[in-house]
């Protein structure tokens, strides 16, 4: 992670950008200074062109990155801080590490949620669990464990074209005579189809970092892209950014995956009929462009009986994920209630028969 400071013009102290605002505040005058805003378009970039770029090392920034030993989040540190701990595990880090270069972020979106309202949505995310131990629901302070950190994402546009074959099912009905009585049954009749297809794919979004949880980070989606600004450093002034895990390359081999149930419902269309069978495929990806994006999310982890647990906040929509434990206890006398209620019911539903 990165994170960037700037001082106030009137005090020196440090400014920090107010998430929903287009301005750095200071804490301790309460002077804002607002952040010089750019009328320049987020631009895709060629992929091709990019991949040669990696190779030839222009294009890149160095930056000195750490690899977290617990739960692997890389990130970048200031020179001049020897260690800290990992915002996403709460693990201790030694800041030291190797060099790597780096396709530098072109855009980003803002922090819009507050981390007022970003802790309120957690006390109302615990408050809502079924089967949390009370322990949990009673030590629901984050304290300074909550942070604000920039996710690094990429986005893929690309044209398809796609050669397929595969079989067109087209149903009809018969009549059998079973046991005396006739009955219609359905049938299918199969028929050979090939074609070709072609889709155009816009802002495939694929997160680069392997240091949240998928399930809960999944669940944060969707963004409004449409809302990203040019990369500025200001932004990034009281938050951290943390370095892409997952390259240029092997993200674009995950927006692949992405694609692939949009192609398929696109030859299933194709091929027509009742039903529709896909034997093999091949694909072919054109005028391929990306972009490298920063995500904003509020995230905090908290332990409970020796587990970490990790809880997001979507910083733009407010969209709460989090991991939970669960109540052994609650869940077994839940159970028990169930049973107990169903023999009751069991009970007067026969003595309302044998009356």
């Amino acid at each position: 992670m990165s994170q960037q400071e700037y001082p106030c013009e009137q005090c020196g102290a440090s400014l920090t950008f107010t998430p929903g605002t287009d301005a750095l505040h200071c804490e301790y005058c309460g002077h804002d200074t607002p952040i010089e805003q750019e009328l320049v378009a987020i631009e895709e970039l060629d992929y091709d062109a990019m991949i040669a770029a990696l190779e030839s090392e222009t294009s890149t920034y160095e930056v000195l990155t750490v690899k977290c030993t617990s739960c692997g989040a890389q990130s970048t540190y200031d020179e001049n801080i020897m260690a800290d701990k990992c915002p996403f595990c709460g693990t201790a880090i030694v800041t030291s590490g190797q060099s790597q270069r780096l396709i530098q972020p072109k855009s980003l979106l803002p922090f819009n949620i507050k981390r007022s309202e970003a802790i309120k949505g957690f006390k109302t995310w615990v408050v809502g669990l079924w089967f949390a131990p009370n322990e949990l629901k009673e030590k629901n302070n984050l304290d300074d464990r909550l942070q604000g950190i920039y996710i690094p994402h990429w986005t893929y546009d690309s044209d398809t074209i796609t050669h397929y074959r595969g079989e067109r099912g087209e149903h009809y009905w018969v009549t059998r005579t079973v046991n005396g009585e006739r009955k219609r049954e359905r049938r299918t009749r199969w028929y050979s189809a090939s074609g070709v297809v072609q889709d155009r794919f816009n802002d495939v979004l694929v997160r680069a970092s392997n240091s949240l949880p998928n399930k809960q980070a999944d669940k944060l989606e969707p963004w409004n892209l449409h809302k990203l600004v040019p990369y500025k450093d200001d932004y990034l002034s009281g938050f951290k950014a943390e370095t892409y895990q997952i390259g240029l390359k092997q993200g674009f081999h995950t927006a692949k995956k992405i694609m692939e149930p949009t192609i398929d419902h696109t030859i299933c269309r194709d091929i027509g009929g009742d039903e529709q069978r896909i034997n093999s495929k091949s694909t072919v990806y054109n005028d391929i462009t990306f972009k490298h994006i920063l995500l904003p999310v509020w995230i905090s982890s908290y332990t409970y009986k020796e587990k970490v647990y990790r809880f997001l906040v979507n910083a733009q929509t407010g969209e709460v994920q989090g991991e939970r434990p669960w109540s052994f206890w609650k869940i077994f006398f839940a159970v028990l209630a169930g049973l107990a209620l169903a023999g009751v019911i069991y009970a007067v539903v026969m003595a309302t028969q044998q009356s």
